[in-house]
């Protein structure tokens, strides 16, 4: 790795022999290594205009030309050098990392697969074809090719690093961290496997050994934007909001489109009640891949209305984002967008069909995946709140705006029998797949610790319980439960009509409850998603709501306590 030695070693031999191609094409590797790319490419046209038929050279230009971002043009360059080599395993290697770049993923397991076939001791293949396995979440086929590739190359650190990110996505998190520290053994400078243990001790919640990892990279790396901002959502989680939005700024300023970063910073802010800076920053969700692929990214040909134009006269589609939670919150703003004169087509999950009917400010209704009618704009729900200059104050909060339907209470009323003790309904746990789950999550052998055994009926809201509950579930006699009999959350709303209040976790449930007007009591994270805000124990969003919050991190005994008093205090 002597690389400025080597380049004058390259051209003391094109001194004495000009007309060297391969010191031509050795020269651009050095270069390329430089991260001199223009040179190096440079250097491999000098290479082929004295040898046409020189595979190498072709492939490496190809690889110059990859590190530019210019893929099309690295596999043309590929093409070229497997047309004159046939047999050329590192020519295939190279056209899969491309393929790879470009999300053609099956082109690029099959690239690697013929360089397999003909070279089965490439360790480089292995490890590169894991590497696209993983991004395919065929993780387990991705951590058996790496184990192939260490087999035959067991000083590569970067494989190493790979397997303990995979281990990660599987959640072995401990097997992760032995991974990164035998990464690390053999490469101490390899800032990545400093950022991914990081975060790895971050997702186990050792926090101040997750933040030296994260300052280890950026000692070796000062200009690493993924560490700032990593550190960034570490230091969020723990309270200290100002240091995490200079984490994010830091990111920021050294990348202003790691829009990752932004998002980050908007939800800190608005967390803090900062609408006025958080709102226009947290439409970066659009631009984040991550984050957009989560919220569900729609592409229409009208434009999207952030309140510049005038909507009298206008139609507009009003669509869902991000979670059912979301959905519901936010459908209040149709009302807000008619009153200023635009004709709402409110465009639901099935799910929440029933529930949105007699939504106030629609005019028509569409279930998703239908054929949409024609609209002028359209706007994601929660891009309402800045297009509408919604600060705390001026949170549209007229409660109730969600109806049950009669006949469905009726129902419930009846399959419920008489009522001789004050009914509670009851959500413990979420079963989606969102990644900060486990924070908003309880067992439900912990969570019945908040239910006094006297004086109360006690009533299931959850359609599906975790596996992990259901045998609890089964042998605890105090919790009404009705799964299937709950189709949609019409049937939801009518079940929740019948009880006196509702005790939940943040999940979709509690927004259904409190925008009925259903007293609501919502348990919360040590830092809770941003609309429930910072050290209250209420909330702008909804007047029936009670808020019990974390005092430590993951520690819920004290919030299940306090509703265990309060319960006995309104028996």
């Amino acid at each position: 790795k002597r690389f400025d030695e080597a380049l004058l070693c390259h051209d003391k031999a094109l001194s004495l022999k000009p007309d060297y191609a391969q010191a031509y094409s050795n020269k651009g590797n050095v270069l390329r290594e430089l991260k001199r790319f223009d040179e190096a490419i440079a250097s491999y046209d000098k290479a082929l205009s004295l040898m046409p038929d020189y595979a190498e050279a072709w492939s490496n230009k190809g690889n110059a030309l990859n590190e530019l971002k210019r893929f099309d043009d690295a596999i043309a360059h590929y093409d070229k050098a497997l047309s004159l080599k046939p047999d050329y395993a590192k020519g295939w290697a190279n056209k899969g990392h491309t393929l790879h770049e470009l999300k053609r993923y099956d082109e690029a397991i099959a690239s690697f697969d013929k360089a397999l076939s003909l070279m089965p001791d490439y360790a480089e293949a292995w490890s590169s074809k894991g590497n696209v396995l993983n991004e395919l979440k065929r993780f387990d086929e991705a951590i058996a090719h790496y184990d192939k590739a260490l087999s035959l190359k067991p000083d590569c650190a970067e494989t190493w690093s790979n397997k303990g990110s995979t281990l990660y996505e599987l959640k072995n998190l401990d097997e992760a961290i032995a991974q990164f520290d035998k990464a690390l053994s053999l490469k101490p400078g390899y800032v990545q496997a400093w950022l991914y243990k990081g975060s790895t001790l971050y997702e186990l919640k050792r926090f101040d050994e997750a933040i030296a990892q994260y300052d280890q990279a950026l000692s070796l790396k000062p200009e690493y934007v993924e560490a700032w901002s990593s550190k960034g959502s570490l230091l969020n989680d723990l309270k200290r909001f100002d240091e995490a939005i200079t984490h994010y700024d830091q990111a920021l300023s050294l990348k202003p489109d790691h829009h990752e970063s932004s998002w980050n910073k908007s939800l800190s802010l608005l967390l803090q009640g900062d609408f006025e800076n958080g709102l226009p920053l947290y439409e970066s969700r659009w631009n984040s891949k991550k984050v957009s692929e989560i919220a569900g990214k729609r592409i229409f040909d009208k434009p999207t209305w952030l309140g510049v134009q005038s909507l009298q006269g206008k139609t507009i589609l009003l669509y869902g984002e991000q979670g059912l939670g979301d959905f519901i919150q936010f459908c209040r703003y149709a009302k807000s967008v008619a009153d200023i004169g635009a004709r709402v087509i409110l465009e639901v999950p099935e799910s929440l069909a029933s529930l949105m009917e007699n939504l106030e400010g629609v005019s028509e209704l569409v279930i998703k995946g239908q054929e949409l009618p024609l609209f002028d704009y359209q706007c994601p729900l929660l891009s309402l709140p800045l297009a509408l200059n919604t600060n705390i104050s001026t949170i549209p909060a007229s409660i109730p705006y969600l109806f049950s339907n009669p006949l469905k209470v009726a129902n419930w009323e009846l399959k419920l029998g008489k009522k001789r003790k004050k009914r509670v309904g009851l959500v413990w746990s979420s079963t989606s797949g969102f990644k900060g789950d486990s924070k908003r999550s309880l067992l439900l052998a912990d969570f019945v610790k908040a239910l006094p055994l006297e004086g109360f009926e006690y009533i299931c809201l959850q359609k599906e319980v975790k596996k992990c509950d259901k045998d609890f579930l089964e042998t605890y006699q105090n919790i009404k439960f009705f799964g299937d009999e709950l189709k949609d959350f019409s049937d939801t709303a009518a079940l929740i009509d019948c009880v006196d209040i509702v005790v939940s976790t943040c999940t979709s449930i509690p927004h259904l409850s409190a925008g009925l007007g259903k007293e609501t009591w919502i348990l919360l994270s040590y830092v809770p998603d941003w609309r429930w805000l910072l050290d209250r124990v209420d909330s702008p969003w909804y007047p029936s709501i009670k808020l019990y919050r974390q005092s430590e991190i993951n520690n819920w005994s004290r919030v299940l306590d306090k509703i265990n008093l309060d319960l006995v205090g309104i028996c």
